[in-house]
């Protein structure tokens, strides 16, 4: 598959992920707004209910107390009446100023009747049983006139004296309190709460005895008498302290899809990290068969070439050629078991950890013989090394050979990579740091672009120069220094600009005496 069609297809895939993800993430964002409003639609139709409540208690005290005293006194006159053994029916009425005044209905005079006595009811006297409906009517309508004007009195006490009490007076706390639990609970809302009330004057004068804070910066108020003016207005504050949690709660159930979501999402970017990491080490290894086909071609050509000139009867009459023949077939089957070994080398590195013959070593000594034998390779080049093996303590624990290699590679890397325009300056120095010997090797090579410069460690990685094979190698040198540098518990790393030059800067633990 084409690396432009996985490009496409991972971003689909993705855009359509963090899509699903958004649309969830919304749906609950939606449903908690929708519980946060019904939750408040409930608990002000719960306080609304309570204030009515309270003012029904407080309009029942009222006429309980005005009845009371109006009973007492009909009872009074109705006593009155009983004793002067008047025979007309003492009743009550209101007079235009609103006092009870008695008034007397007075019984219908006898006179003859041509109905038989037999068809007169002695339970009602001399009176008809007509007569005696209206009187009965006009009872209950003087009732009715009587109580009607009972509670206007009250209701007019109240409006101009009520509101005139203190809360105390006019408000039991313990019925509050009833009042709101059941009222919450038939709006559906079975939740601790905490309440005050606070009265005209804005005073707090009463708080639930297990009040505290948490949750009050969402509260809710209700007047408590809504017809109070509102200068005389006392109010019930509300607050949940579990309200957050209940609602996000109520929608919980979206967040086991929304993890799934993204983890299918997560799973979905790694895959995706593999392929194009899979794709990348396919490139890498096809260049490293490129590589190494190229490497093996150059000495087995040679090697057949010289082989065919062994054939020439003229090569057999001249021991000089044959002697030189026979050199460079040893030469290049050396070069061609080095490549091999090389390969070879970093395939054991992978399956184990390589096996060191650590001893002490002065490093200073080391570098200095592998640029004594390195000079020649660079002066072929016009070239110039140069060394400042500044350390004073350069005595290390290490594998000779593969720290040697170490040194060697990196300064085979600098002869590479130089530029071709120009020649080769190549220094080395040594230094100390607390606990640490410290090497560099600088060049003032082609340099390296900053992308690439962390990659240049990767096996079978090079950085390309326009042309594959313009230098020889498979992309294993650095690769075998990281692991020789990180075997011996030190530290690599480069740095390089472009056109500029490139350095590495090598860090290995002192020997601990």
């Amino acid at each position: 598959m084409k690396k432009s069609t996985i490009w496409i297809l991972g971003i689909v895939m993705g855009l359509s992920f963090l899509s699903l993800l958004y649309l969830q993430v919304s749906y609950i964002e939606e449903m908690v707004k929708m519980r946060n409003e019904q939750f408040d639609e409930s608990v002000k139709r719960s306080l609304y209910q309570v204030s009515k409540n309270i003012e029904y208690d407080e309009t029942q005290r009222w006429l309980e107390r005005d009845i009371t005293e109006a009973e007492r006194r009909a009872m009074a006159q109705s006593s009155v009446q009983q004793q002067s053994g008047d025979l007309g029916q003492q009743r009550y009425t209101i007079t235009p100023d609103g006092e009870i005044a008695p008034y007397e209905l007075k019984t219908i005079p006898n006179k003859p009747t041509d109905v038989p006595r037999a068809m007169i009811s002695r339970r009602h006297g001399n009176n008809t049983i007509p007569q005696t409906s209206r009187n009965l009517v006009e009872a209950m309508k003087n009732r009715y006139l009587y109580q009607r004007v009972l509670l206007d009195e009250v209701v007019w006490q109240m409006i101009y004296r009520a509101s005139d009490k203190s809360i105390e007076e006019r408000v039991n706390f313990r019925n509050l309190d009833q009042y709101l639990k059941s009222e919450l609970i038939n709006n559906g809302i079975d939740l601790a709460y905490h309440f005050m009330v606070i009265d005209k004057n804005g005073r707090e004068v009463h708080r639930c005895p297990d009040f505290e804070e948490k949750g009050s910066e969402s509260s809710y108020t209700q007047p408590l008498f809504q017809n109070d003016p509102p200068a005389k207005m006392s109010i019930v504050k509300i607050h949940f302290p579990d309200k957050r949690s209940y609602i996000y709660n109520s929608v919980s159930f979206m967040i086991p899809s929304m993890v799934f979501t993204l983890v299918l999402l997560v799973t979905f970017i790694f895959t995706i990290y593999i392929v194009f990491r899979q794709k990348k080490l396919t490139e890498m290894k096809n260049d490293f068969i490129n590589n190494m086909t190229h490497e093996f071609k150059t000495p087995i050509s040679t090697i057949s070439l010289a082989a065919q000139m062994l054939k020439d009867p003229s090569v057999g009459k001249s021991p000089q050629m044959f002697q030189h023949i026979s050199g460079v077939i040893n030469d290049e089957t050396k070069r061609l078991r080095f490549q091999v070994e090389k390969v070879l080398q970093m395939s054991m590195f992978d399956r184990q950890k390589a096996t060191l013959k650590m001893k002490e070593m002065d490093a200073n000594e080391m570098i200095a013989g592998v640029i004594n034998t390195f000079a020649l390779k660079v002066e072929r080049y016009n070239g110039k090394i140069t060394s400042d093996l500044e350390a004073t303590d350069s005595i290390i624990f290490a594998d000779e050979m593969h720290i040697t290699n170490v040194i060697f590679n990196l300064m085979d890397n600098a002869v590479k990579y130089k530029k071709p325009d120009q020649d080769l300056l190549l220094n080395v120095r040594t230094w100390n740091e607390p606990g640490k010997l410290m090497i560099s090797i600088q060049d003032n090579g082609i340099g390296i672009k900053k992308e690439n410069l962390k990659k240049v460690f990767d096996k079978f990685y090079r950085v390309h120069t326009g042309n594959l094979h313009d230098v020889k190698g498979f992309g294993l040198g650095l690769a075998y220094v990281k692991k020789i540098i990180h075997d011996h518990k030190g530290t690599i790393r480069a740095e390089s600009e472009l056109n500029v030059g490139t350095k590495f800067i090598i860090a290995l633990p002192l020997l601990k005496i």
